[in-house]
């Protein structure tokens, strides 16, 4: 386990002891490292006790039938792809801790979110939320601030975000070319977006190597 991990895995048991439950965004541009970091986090806070689970901001995104007759799907993973009023919805609930919320997660090979495929239980006092638009400055993700306790914001380099996104094309299926032009022509300009106009976290990682296991720089 590194320790910058441990690092924050304290922090958050930190704010986690002052109140029943607590909600800690984890935001960054595509292919940062976020679903990994996010799941080490759990797996630490998790060591003792089951009390941290992971929220993907992905099991969001709006339906293929729901964004072709919008004229939306070329654009799909763009912050107007998203049911953000869905999230917030399920965000409320969460924060409320009124019994377990049902949360869907989202199957990258099939391109589809799956409706309940994550409980958030009464005994998960930690849940960590994980996306690309958590921390945007505008509506309606504006709208989300409020309900997080901590937020940490993963800062890597564009020539790696871009190495790692033609890799997850290729993976996909996609051939080198249509990689790169969906790597360069789509996910970058989110990832541009992202950084450009997220507030300001309390915890700022930067990521300089393949994998975000660097030491966090926290505020």
């Amino acid at each position: 386990m590194k320790p910058g991990v441990r690092q924050i895995a304290n922090r958050i048991l930190a704010f986690a002891a002052l109140q029943p439950r607590i909600i800690v965004a984890l935001a960054g541009p595509p292919a940062a490292g976020k679903s990994y970091l996010s799941e080490r986090l759990a797996n630490e806070l998790n060591r003792c006790e089951d009390i941290a689970t992971v929220v993907p901001m992905d099991g969001y995104h709006f339906d293929n039938a729901i964004l072709e007759p919008r004229g939306l799907l070329a654009l799909k993973g763009a912050p107007e792809t998203f049911d953000a009023e869905g999230l917030l919805s399920h965000l409320q609930r969460i924060r409320s801790g009124c019994g377990p919320v049902t949360v869907p997660v989202f199957d990258r090979p099939l391109d589809l979110a799956r409706a309940g495929g994550r409980v958030v239980a009464a005994h998960h006092r930690i849940v960590l939320v994980e996306g690309n638009y958590l921390l945007l400055d505008r509506p309606p993700w504006r709208g989300l601030h409020g309900l997080f306790d901590l937020t940490l914001f993963l800062e890597v380099p564009d020539h790696l975000l871009e190495t790692r996104l033609i890799q997850r094309w290729l993976a996909l299926g996609q051939d080198q070319a249509g990689a790169i032009d969906k790597a360069r022509n789509k996910d970058m300009i989110n990832a541009a977006l992202v950084k450009r106009e997220s507030v300001a976290p309390d915890i700022h990682w930067v990521a300089t190597t393949a994998a975000p296991t660097t030491q966090p720089d926290t505020k």
